[in-house]
């Protein structure tokens, strides 16, 4: 290995000459106490910026054992020190120069969950900070001494304020850790307590807006507050006892006028799946790890999905325990995602009728007296959510604001009221026996029917490139020739995850024999990324713009391909 010295001496030396010259400085380089690797050089100043990592013995830097003695702690000390990261990147480099990506710093931006990453590890009794350097150029001519300003001042200022214990604020530090921690021991405690979800007291579940997932502050915010029947209480390992609302197992309707705050509250469930950074407003909103978001989404492909439980009798006699379409319909669509989150072992099931296709979820009386039954191929799913409850064992959680024809079928009843809950089950039980609608057909529940991949058929490659995955925020995955929709994976909440995810998809081909289910392989997958961490899924230098995904996600995005062929395991 090198020391600063030699780096400082070849980036004098380079200047002026052509931008390819850069790529002899790749490699590693002792800074007084911490190591800085150069991994990848980019080709030209417009390109991708370089690739730098930062590595520092965790003793050096002086973080106590305590900050990352067990996993949970372990990742939100490496969340904490990638904001800090951040922050410090807009604190030092104030003065970008040149050409394209010149002096552009840039480490994997978080959003308002704690998410594992690999922009910051602890790995080798290391902490290792990944981030890009747009290496500086006026045209295509390196500017080394702006090149060398950023080795020797800049990065060692930022690597100086946010990877040393002492230079952090640690009461900020430790809540942050607790603040996760306790939230990751509501969510382990939740089946005990007979719970899908918790929301805490004083929570604030409203956003700045639909496109922005900060916590709402304005003025007059309404801080969550439970019902006295539905509340329940927590003793957290750091924070002590919280009282909140918990959310029982079984089926849960939340209803009230719009605007009321239905939608918010199911939201704050959606994303109770993460941790959350310290205020945030959502810290102590928990919801089982295998809670799955539902809506419809037409257009999407299905390829070999028994539909059957949901949707038969199909005009021209349609098979439809094998059925495949390139466009599904809303109601097809939203019984195709219920079906693959069923396949995946899913425990909860969230539903909003805004994204929902009306026809899938109920007939009213009138309807069924127009249209006769043997002439309707839908079930809906009014006649199969208890059972799915009372035979499988899961639960469900509906936005209703339109129709009481599940008023008889819940458990509870969360009535939202200016954004505040109230305890409905009495009142709409009375309203169901008082006005008795015809008794629903109570729907044998989907079998578990597991699929099983074609190997060979999704290749990333792409021209020369053997691997070429990109992604479009949230929205689209480009893995090699195929395009992916994935607007409506709606409990991605990072680019990182969706990125994974592709690259997952790509190592998943090792387990694509021919024999695994999409579930094994998914497994699979996730196992060996415990045990080896995110870098298993990339052949090449370490990456900085990773993040942890879950198996529904995964699944998730693997059935949209359109190329995707699929056999039912017999």
């Amino acid at each position: 290995m090198n020391d600063q010295k030699e780096l400082d001496k070849a980036l004098s030396v380079m200047d002026g000459k052509p931008y390819p010259a850069y790529k002899a400085i790749k490699g590693g380089y002792g800074y007084q106490d911490y190591e800085i690797w150069i991994d990848h050089v980019q080709g030209d100043p417009f390109a991708i910026p370089s690739k730098i990592r930062v590595r520092i013995p965790i003793s050096t830097a002086g973080f106590p054992k305590d900050t990352y003695h067990n996993e949970c702690r372990n990742v939100a000390l490496c969340d904490f020190l990638a904001r800090r990261f951040h922050h410090s990147i807009k604190k030092y480099n104030t003065q970008k120069q040149g050409s394209g990506k010149s002096g552009a710093i840039e480490i994997d931006r978080l959003g308002q969950e704690v998410l594992k990453t690999s922009s910051m590890v602890i790995i080798d009794g290391c902490i290792e900070a990944r981030f890009l350097v747009g290496f500086p150029a006026f045209g295509r001519r390196i500017a080394g001494k702006i090149a060398l300003h950023m080795f020797s001042e800049t990065i060692p200022q930022i690597v100086e304020d946010s990877l040393y214990f002492k230079k952090l604020p640690a009461d900020k530090l430790y809540r942050h850790i607790e603040t996760v921690e306790d939230a990751e021991f509501i969510r382990e405690r939740l089946s005990k307590l007979d719970l899908i979800a918790f929301i805490a007291d004083d929570s604030v579940l409203p956003r700045s807006s639909g496109v922005d997932p900060r916590p709402l502050s304005a003025e007059g915010v309404i801080p969550f507050q439970s019902c006295q029947s539905m509340e329940a209480s927590i003793t957290l390992p750091n924070r002590g006892e919280i009282t909140g609302m918990g959310i029982r197992k079984g089926v849960t309707l939340i209803v009230g006028g719009g605007y009321h705050g239905k939608s918010t509250l199911l939201n704050a469930l959606e994303y109770g799946i993460y941790n959350h950074i310290l205020d945030d407003g959502r810290e102590f909103v928990v919801t089982n790890a295998d809670a799955v978001k539902i809506r419809a989404e037409d257009g999407r492909s299905i390829q070999n999905l028994n539909i059957d439980p949901f949707i038969s009798n199909l005009p021209f006699d349609q098979d439809t325990t094998e059925f495949s379409t390139a466009n599904a319909s809303g109601s097809t669509s939203q019984a195709a995602n219920i079906l693959e989150a069923l396949e995946m072992g899913a425990s909860t099931l969230l539903l909003d009728e805004d994204t929902l296709a009306t026809n899938f979820m109920i007939r009213d009386m009138r309807m069924k007296n127009l249209i006769a039954k043997e002439k309707e191929p839908i079930t809906p799913f009014v006649e199969h959510v208890r059972s799915l409850y009372e035979e499988k064992g899961i639960s469900t959680v509906i936005v209703m604001g339109g129709s009481g024809d599940y008023f008889s079928l819940a458990e509870a009843v969360i009535g939202m009221i200016e954004y505040r809950p109230h305890d409905l089950t009495s009142q709409s039980h009375q309203i169901a026996k008082e006005n008795p609608l015809p008794e629903y057909f109570d729907a044998t529940p989907p079998s578990g029917i597991q699929r099983i991949p074609v190997p060979n058929v999704l290749s990333p490659s792409k021209g020369k490139r053997p691997v070429d995955i990109k992604i479009e925020d949230l929205l689209y995955m480009r893995f090699g020739t195929h395009k992916v929709q994935v607007g409506a994976v709606e409990q991605l909440v990072h680019p990182s995850q969706l990125r994974t995810i592709g690259y997952a998809i790509h190592y998943a081909g090792r387990y694509m024999d021919g024999k695994n289910s999409i579930k094994e392989i998914c497994r699979l997958v996730l196992a060996d990324i415990r045990e080896k961490g995110l870098d298993c899924l990339s052949d090449r230098e370490a990456r900085g713009d990773f993040a942890e995904f879950r198996s529904y996600e995964l699944a998730a995005t693997l059935n949209r391909f359109r190329a995707l062929r699929v056999k039912q395991r017999c």
